[in-house]
């Protein structure tokens, strides 16, 4: 269901959102391949994996989103954190976008990622159904394929994801997390 026009919004999005040193240490490993793709950097304090991505929500059916990140946390309870290996650059002409891939399959993240948008297109709302796929978008407007495709491998350790807002200005994209949901048991909810 479309919101009303004239009805206040957010733009969310579930995430992987990692802490400020593995997001710093994967902006070092692309800055040259970046920069040869001919692309524009996102910012390192943006740098994060999308599990699904719900577009514009009614602020009044906020709480309802969260809840359903509640279940879903609920239901994926882990024994530790969920990891995710960096060491391959890919460029998605489509998108002018180059990516950070996961070295392996992460069955973990892509059920919680299809966890996520099926409760999210059950409860009406209209998220990304695009199938889901372990990655950092690093740089964006990209022209051209890096020089080089293999990274130093970096490994980000999740023990929550993270329901996020997504606001635009002239200056670029600037997300601020909502939320956090723990995914391990020892977790603890951040806000």
């Amino acid at each position: 269901m479309s919101p009303d026009p004239s009805e206040p919004t957010q733009r969310l999005f579930f995430a992987l959102w990692p802490e400020e040193e593995p997001r710093q240490a994967l902006a070092r490993a692309i800055a040259k391949a970046a920069r040869s793709a001919g692309g524009r950097a996102v910012a390192t304090a943006n740098l994060h994996v999308t599990l699904a991505f719900l577009g514009s929500v009614p602020q009044r059916r906020v709480s309802e989103v969260k809840r359903l990140a509640e279940r879903a946390a609920a239901d994926c309870v882990l024994e530790a954190p969920l990891s995710l290996r960096f060491e391959t650059l890919a460029y998605w002409p489509r998108q002018q976008l180059l990516c950070a891939l996961a070295s392996e399959e992460a069955p973990t993240a892509t059920a919680l990622a299809e966890a996520l948008k099926d409760a999210a297109a059950a409860a009406g709302f209209t998220p990304d159904l695009k199938p889901f796929r372990a990655h950092v978008t690093v740089a964006r407007k990209v022209t051209h394929t890096p020089r080089r495709s293999v990274l130093r491998a970096i490994v980000w350790h999740f023990d929550a994801f993270a329901l996020v807002d997504s606001r635009t200005d002239p200056e670029g994209p600037i997300y601020s997390v909502v939320e956090s949901y723990p995914l391990v048991k020892t977790a603890k909810p951040h806000e």
